[in-house]
């Protein structure tokens, strides 16, 4: 079961349907526990990219909703600490990191 049938997926939708499809928000957060897995998924599935400060086990913290943004064609990457997971449609380009 898909955490994301909880989401109202029309606003989402509207969103969608008044620009370009592309949402222009960044939400920068803690990833600790503290947050539900459920919020993470609402702000990817209105199209915002997570930027979290990973602080514990990212795999225990993350596997609430990681499958899901993943499932859903987003992203995710783990990156000096933080975890980026960006929604459908944006890419995370690692290219400049180097080998």
């Amino acid at each position: 079961m898909s955490d994301f049938e909880g989401l109202d997926l029309q606003a989402v939708e509207d969103r969608i349907d008044e620009g370009d499809g592309v949402c222009d928000r960044i939400v920068l957060g803690v990833l600790d526990g503290s947050t539900q897995p459920e919020e993470w998924l609402e702000a990817i599935a209105t199209g915002a990219t997570l930027v979290l400060n990973v602080e514990g086990d990212l795999n225990e913290l993350a596997a609430g909703f990681a499958r899901d943004v993943r499932d859903e064609g987003g992203e995710l990457m783990h990156f000096r600490g933080f975890l980026i997971a960006t929604p459908p449609g944006v890419e995370i380009d690692a290219d400049r990191l180097g080998d």
